[in-house]
């Protein structure tokens, strides 16, 4: 390394030069450093803001909105539906997926929420007979790059009933494209049976199976649903294996009740957790709630809707 030869003359009127530093002509003057210092206090905050910058949040929900009969009184969905839209309308979720909807209720929020679009199909049929599992999203902000429905049985590609089920059930999905990020994700919304104990933890294998047969192991996984299972089951045990639990994943503290199921019962203990959103690595959850709302035995649904904010790294 050539020595760094300064000028004293020039030191003392404030201009020095620095002829020889490893081959470098330096201008040492103390009027561009004062100037350079000046450039640094005002870029410095801004380097840092872009370095910490936070990565975008978004969220999702799962909300069982309990299919329509008059044998609900006063809970019946023509009672309910504009609470449901309130619901949904205050969180605003880029996506949400539903369970027991039929094809009435999701055009029904399909026509009452613009921003919406929805994909999904009825069970009964593969078109608009029977409860839906649909995945509704913000148009907006989101790309649909593929979707589709399939049912939780041996023969999934066709309308059936698996192992032992009680009825038809299905899952659908889709794999979406952020339009600001250009960041994609699959969704996977599903409803399990509620008395077969093979089907939900069959239902639950199939599903891990598609994932794995269908998609990259580098795209963020979101599995969600009414899984009519409580956590310490079979299906959510084996899920457990693979994804993270939105509840204990999420970096503050769970808001709202822990059980996610009442029966429009207003002195249920709210303690049976069969609703979730699973995630996969590559997802962070911000936070979880459960909304609960009720008003004098009046509820916008039987089951409680579970919002998550999250980022995808």
């Amino acid at each position: 390394m050539k020595t760094l030869h300064l000028n004293p003359a020039r030191v003392s009127s404030g201009v020095f030069y620095a002829r020889h530093f490893d081959g470098i002509h330096v201008d040492l003057s103390i009027k561009n450093i004062y100037y350079m210092k000046k450039l640094l206090y005002l870029f410095f905050p801004v380097l840092l803001f872009v370095g910490c910058e936070k990565p975008a949040q978004h969220s999702v929900m799962t909300y069982n909105i309990r299919y329509a009969t008059e044998r609900d009184g006063i809970n019946s969905w023509e009672n309910r539906k504009a609470w449901v839209l309130d619901q949904l309308n205050e969180t605003s979720p880029d996506v949400f997926g539903i369970q027991e909807g039929l094809h009435h209720q999701v055009t029904y929020i399909d026509s009452a929420l613009s921003e919406y679009n929805f994909v999904g199909v009825g069970r009964d049929d593969g078109k608009t007979g029977g409860e839906y599992t649909a995945i509704f999203y913000q148009a907006n902000k989101l790309e649909i790059l593929k979707s589709d429905t399939f049912w939780l049985s041996e023969t999934p590609d066709t309308v059936s009933v698996g192992w032992d089920a009680s009825m038809e059930r299905i899952a659908t999905w889709a794999h979406v494209k952020d339009k600001a990020s250009e960041k994609e994700y699959l969704v996977l919304n599903a409803h399990f049976d509620h008395i077969g104990e093979q089907a939900r933890l069959n239902s639950m294998k199939l599903i891990r199976q598609f994932i794995e047969d269908n998609f990259s192991k580098t795209l963020p996984i979101i599995v969600m649903g009414d899984f009519n299972a409580e956590p310490e089951s079979e299906p959510i045990q084996y899920i457990n294996w693979v994804m993270s639990d939105a509840f204990l994943a999420a970096e503050g503290a769970p808001k709202g009740p822990v059980g996610t199921f009442h029966g429009f019962d207003p002195e249920h203990s709210l303690d049976r957790r069969i609703d979730y959103i699973f995630v996969s690595d590559g997802i962070e959850v911000t936070s979880y709630e459960a909304i609960h709302a009720f008003d004098e035995g009046f509820f916008p649904s039987d089951h409680l809707p579970i919002l998550v904010h999250f980022s995808i790294n």
